[in-house]
Protein backbone atom coordinates (compact mmCIF):
# COMPACT_ATOMS: atom_id res chain seq x y z
CA UNK A 1 0.00 0.00 0.00
CA UNK A 2 1.35 3.42 -1.02
CA UNK A 3 0.29 6.67 0.86
CA UNK A 4 1.29 10.67 -0.06
CA UNK A 5 1.62 12.78 3.24
CA UNK A 6 1.38 16.33 2.98
CA UNK A 7 4.76 17.52 5.24
CA UNK A 8 5.93 20.73 6.91
CA UNK A 9 9.44 21.42 6.21
CA UNK A 10 10.77 24.51 7.39
CA UNK A 11 14.46 25.83 8.03
CA UNK A 12 15.20 26.00 11.71
CA UNK A 13 17.18 29.50 11.94
CA UNK A 14 18.58 28.94 15.67
CA UNK A 15 19.87 24.99 15.74
CA UNK A 16 20.58 25.67 12.08
CA UNK A 17 18.86 22.29 10.98
CA UNK A 18 15.64 21.45 8.80
CA UNK A 19 12.49 20.51 10.65
CA UNK A 20 9.77 18.89 9.06
CA UNK A 21 6.27 17.59 10.49
CA UNK A 22 3.81 15.50 9.44
CA UNK A 23 0.18 16.79 10.22
CA UNK A 24 -1.25 13.53 9.32
CA UNK A 25 0.43 11.58 12.12
CA UNK A 26 0.20 13.90 14.61
CA UNK A 27 2.54 16.10 13.89
CA UNK A 28 5.17 13.64 13.89
CA UNK A 29 8.36 15.24 13.54
CA UNK A 30 12.15 14.83 12.55
CA UNK A 31 14.85 16.76 11.72
CA UNK A 32 18.56 16.98 9.15
CA UNK A 33 20.87 18.93 8.97
CA UNK A 34 20.04 19.48 4.86
CA UNK A 35 16.89 19.49 3.31
CA UNK A 36 17.03 15.75 1.93
CA UNK A 37 18.27 14.30 5.20
CA UNK A 38 15.65 15.47 6.50
CA UNK A 39 13.03 14.49 4.19
CA UNK A 40 14.97 10.97 4.27
CA UNK A 41 14.61 10.83 8.04
CA UNK A 42 10.95 12.14 7.28
CA UNK A 43 10.32 8.90 5.06
CA UNK A 44 12.07 6.37 7.60
CA UNK A 45 10.12 7.88 10.35
CA UNK A 46 6.72 7.54 8.65
CA UNK A 47 7.34 4.02 7.89
CA UNK A 48 8.31 3.46 10.84
CA UNK A 49 5.22 4.48 12.52
CA UNK A 50 2.67 2.90 10.27
CA UNK A 51 4.62 -0.96 11.11
CA UNK A 52 4.06 0.35 14.71
CA UNK A 53 0.87 1.30 14.53
CA UNK A 54 -0.01 -2.00 12.45
CA UNK A 55 1.76 -3.86 14.80
CA UNK A 56 -0.26 -2.65 17.64
CA UNK A 57 -3.60 -2.72 15.30
CA UNK A 58 -3.70 1.25 15.57
CA UNK A 59 -5.93 2.33 12.64
CA UNK A 60 -4.22 5.25 10.81
CA UNK A 61 -6.76 7.14 8.57
CA UNK A 62 -5.00 7.83 4.84
CA UNK A 63 -4.56 11.25 4.58
CA UNK A 64 -6.34 13.11 3.18
CA UNK A 65 -6.24 16.67 1.33
CA UNK A 66 -7.00 18.62 4.37
CA UNK A 67 -3.66 20.69 5.10
CA UNK A 68 -3.76 24.37 4.08
CA UNK A 69 -0.59 26.44 4.40
CA UNK A 70 -2.14 29.87 5.42
CA UNK A 71 -0.50 32.90 6.04
CA UNK A 72 -1.65 34.92 9.38
CA UNK A 73 -0.43 38.34 9.97
CA UNK A 74 -0.71 39.17 13.88
CA UNK A 75 0.03 42.39 15.66
CA UNK A 76 1.51 42.60 18.71
CA UNK A 77 1.41 46.13 21.05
Amino acid sequence: MSYQFHILLEWGTVEQIWVSYVPALNYLLTYGETRDEALAMTQEAIEGYLEAAELEGITVDPPGDHAELVHLEVAVS
